[in-house]
């Protein structure tokens, strides 16, 4: 046996790995940090065993022998950056920028120019290269921006895709660099796919000085990660790619295509991976850096395809190559990337790009025929929603082949309007819901995608676990009682999280400390309120992984009001008594962002009296990305149109590690604290909530419960806290086998009390939720420091989608009686807990609160 030279695998080593890859079995990091070094004979072997992945993968796709590359434009918006790559010389400086004649940012016309240019020769991919947030670190670049109107320079780049798509027809592929959820969500509607190379999760190359990233806020490896989760969580089509050659070691190269890997599986929303080889440039800090060699990329392409399997979609840059095309197909590619006739590379402008008539003859030449796709590949195109925009479909179709959803190569791109789909408010599907999930229930357990719209069940199993049986603690509960029966707001953490898991005595004195805490805070009155409950529509593609409620628009189940019927619902509770109307729906990809100012507009209209209560945080998400507006305009709109309060759900807990495996795609905990807390500075006062009895822990609980008493310190905007058990029965995460079937008596009345400790004295109405525990439930929380028993609601759809048994609606008597079950006396309220006008409560009562026999509104 010969020793393996320095820093080289031994033979044996080699040879094990090699046929782990010849016999098609999974390789571990170690291995595939092996394979990595191949060269030689040895790297034919390992090309060999990838082409037969690659070719597999071809046949499933329906496209063997095709490799596939992209027409496209190249439009460098802005070549400043906040970053400082040592390798890169596509960045420049302000000041270099001005002695050249060119300003800050290409002009709206220079954009429009070049793809008018691209697709007069047939090209169909605009692709937006940028330096991330220039602003951040140059004056003249936020002095460019305000200047010309925009707040940020994603501003302006979703501007000027939507202009080449009016103008040119041309699909925007944007590469803006870092992005948060909030950011994906604004670009998503404006481009059919999104792009940020990961290059390499090696942090030593960011942390320490001297590393080619040291000094680059954006290239965080874990910061990178976190863009791509966001990006599956989001649904979005997303290119990324690996960067070889720039001091990484293969430990790290192979545990940078397992990130892939990991993230692939979870969500299926990487469309491409590029695997690039380093090339080193003048005038650059790593200049002196040696090229990574061409057996070394053919290596790294032959490992990524086993690693990422036969789906996976692998790419090289064919301008980077040299004239080793057979070497790079032999390894695994099926697609060559973006090719322009127009423009060059403005990252590797010394690579010219090769003419596309030889690209096809060299692909020919290794056994391949090149065929142009679009910047969004087939299997995207072929999944639709929501994949892709309603506003982008038009764009899309008319340059796709129906059949193989590859490019239409006659077709040239032509401008269409980038409009809202023209559907609108349409009554659809099953609007009588709210009645019949009383008499009928629900067609079905779960909805028709259930194996594809909540992202990977197993790799959520893995990452449940850890929630499944919430820990106990040992700690001193007697010290924590007195402590809360003292003065509950210096209760330690410690202290709070030994009586989230007290039982027993323990509990009985808890409780008892949180129903005195009551008493003395708001009094023995339990306050309802005669509500009506309006959910708009139920079709949602947000993947919620507890929500049994959202359906795809094909769906049995299915269903979306039109504007004159939320109106007419509205109508119908005002006769009865109602005071307010509370109105949630699916992130339903029809509904424009200015639906919600119209579902505003309309109650206000027809009942001028009504106080509106809607849009939970993430409604008020998807109504700004979908407009364009920030958070703080849109919540504005929304008041000019006739809000008056938010409801604080969409809050589940408070903590991204619970959030990321109750929910595929719905905002981050950061962005549910924004949105609430400018409600609150505009006036518009919220609810508070938490969902809990899932996958989560009492230590997520007390953290939930301290982030809403921060808040409202801060604030003052929250008008109760509500508690919500799970409701298990039809919850996808439960079918799954992932989530407990809810809280426990226990849990019930542990939250519930010490919501009540821990929000005090800064949230002092604490509700509790008949329709989730029913009377006899919802009494004994009104005895554990509750004092407010929510809506009469009129018709609930949510709750009981997910299979609870409590109704639809309660009467204003039922709710009294409630109250009497704690031995209490009731009060009706107004959503912020004033006084309700007489008129109000003679209607009410004369009604008892029911619905008259119209209930069921004709479509």
């Amino acid at each position: 046996m010969t020793d393996a030279q320095p820093g080289r695998p031994t033979e044996n080593a080699m040879r094990r790995a090699l046929k782990r890859a010849r016999d098609g079995v999974a390789l571990d990091t170690a291995e595939a940090a092996v394979l990595l070094q191949a060269r030689g004979e040895q790297l034919r072997d390992l090309s060999a065993s990838a082409a037969r992945v690659r070719d597999a993968g071809l046949e499933a796709a329906g496209r063997p022998g095709v490799i596939t590359y992209s027409k496209k434009v190249f439009i460098p918006l802005t070549r400043l950056c906040r970053d400082r790559c040592h390798y890169c010389t596509f960045v420049t400086v302000p000041g270099k920028l001005r002695r050249e004649g060119h300003g800050m940012y290409l002009s709206p016309d220079e954009v429009v120019e070049v793809a008018r240019q691209g697709a007069a020769l047939g090209c169909k991919e605009a692709l937006f290269t940028l330096g991330d947030r220039p602003e951040d670190r140059w004056p003249e670049a936020r002095e460019w921006l305000d200047a010309h109107g925009y707040d940020d320079t994603l501003a302006y780049v979703r501007a000027m895709a939507i202009r080449v798509l009016e103008e040119t027809g041309l699909l925007p592929h944007l590469n803006p660099g870092v992005m948060s959820w909030t950011d994906l969500q604004r670009l998503k509607p404006v481009a059919p796919s999104l792009g940020m190379m990961l290059e390499t999760t090696a942090t030593r190359l960011w942390s320490e000085p001297g590393g080619p990233h040291h000094g680059s806020p954006d290239k965080e490896p874990a910061v990178r990660l976190r863009v791509l989760e966001d990006a599956g969580r989001s649904n979005v089509p997303f290119t990324t790619g690996v960067l070889i050659g720039i001091g990484e070691s293969y430990e790290e190269r192979a545990d940078a295509l397992f990130q892939l890997r990991r993230i692939q599986r979870q969500y299926q929303s990487i469309q491409e991976v590029i695997v690039q080889n380093f090339r080193a440039k003048p005038d650059t800090a790593m200049r002196a850096m040696p090229d990574a060699e061409l057996e070394e990329l053919a290596a790294c392409i032959a490992v990524a395809r086993h690693v990422l399997g036969p789906a996976a979609r692998i790419q090289a840059p064919p301008n980077l190559v040299d004239s080793e095309y057979a070497l790079i197909v032999g390894a695994g590619i099926d697609d060559w990337g973006g090719v322009s006739p127009l423009t060059p590379d403005h990252v590797n402008p010394e690579r010219p790009w090769p003419h596309i008539d030889q690209l096809a003859e060299r692909t020919r030449e290794s056994g391949f025929e090149l065929r142009e796709r679009l910047t969004v590949y087939p299997e995207f195109i072929a999944r639709g929603e929501p994949w892709l925009d309603p506003r982008l479909l038009p764009h899309v179709r008319a340059l796709a082949d129906p059949e193989t959803g590859l490019a239409r190569e006659d077709a040239l791109p032509k401008g269409l309007p980038w409009q809202e789909p023209d559907e609108g408010f349409t009554a659809s599907g099953r609007t009588d819901l709210h009645r019949t999930i009383d008499t009928e229930g629900r067609t079905g357990d779960r909805r028709a995608d259930f194996d594809a719209v909540y992202g990977d069940w197993e790799a959520l199993r893995e990452q449940a676990a850890p929630g499944m049986v919430p820990q106990r603690i040992d700690s001193d509960v007697r010290e924590a009682l007195a402590q809360a029966a003292d003065d509950p707001t210096r209760l330690s953490d410690d202290q709070a999280l030994a009586l989230l898991h007290a039982d027993g005595p323990a509990l009985d004195a808890l409780c008892s400390i949180a129903d005195d805490l009551r008493r003395a805070t708001v009094g023995d009155d339990v306050t309802y309120i005669v509500t009506r409950n309006i959910n708009f529509t139920n079709v949602c593609y947000t993947g919620c992984r507890f929500c049994a409620f959202a359906q795809r628009r094909t769906d049995a189940d299915a269903y979306t009001l039109s504007l004159d019927q939320v109106a007419d619902r509205a109508a119908q509770a005002w006769e009865v008594g109602a005071t307010e109307v509370c109105m949630q729906g699916g992130i339903h990809p029809d509904l424009p962002g200015t639906a919600y100012f119209d579902i505003a507009r309309a109650v206000r209209e027809r009942v001028p009296g009504m106080h509106v209560h809607a849009f939970s945080p993430m409604e008020v998400v998807n109504g700004a990305s979908r407009t364009g507006l920030s958070i703080r305009d849109w919540l504005t709109a929304a008041k000019e149109a006739g809000l008056d309060s938010i409801p604080g759900t969409a809050a589940e807990i408070l903590d991204d590690e619970v959030r990321w495996v109750l929910t595929k795609g719905k905002l981050p905990a950061a962005d549910w604290i924004e949105v609430v807390k400018t409600a609150h500075e505009l006036g518009l006062r919220s609810s508070s909530t938490m969902m809990y009895g899932h996958v989560d822990q009492p230590r997520h609980w007390l953290g939930h419960l301290r982030t809403l008493a921060a808040i409202q310190q801060e604030t003052g905007g929250f008008t109760e806290f509500v508690t919500l058990p799970f409701i298990h029965t039809n919850a996808p995460v439960y079918l799954a086998g992932i989530a407990r079937p809810g809280p426990t008596t226990r849990d019930n009345r542990a939250v519930t009390a010490m919501a009540r400790v821990l929000l005090h004295p800064h949230i002092t109405n604490i509700q509790t939720s008949w329709v989730k525990l029913g009377a006899e439930g919802a009494a004994e929380m009104l005895r554990c420091g509750a004092n407010d028993l929510g809506g009469t609601l009129m018709e609930e759809t949510i709750s009981r989608m997910a299979g609870s048994r409590y109704g639809s609606y309660r009467s204003i008597e039922g709710l009294r009686a409630i109250a009497t079950l704690a031995g209490r006396p009731a009060r009706p309220r107004t959503t912020l807990y004033g006084e309700v006008p007489a008129e109000r409560v003679a209607a009410a009562e004369a009604s008892d609160g029911h619905l008259p026999e119209l209930l069921p509104l004709a479509d």
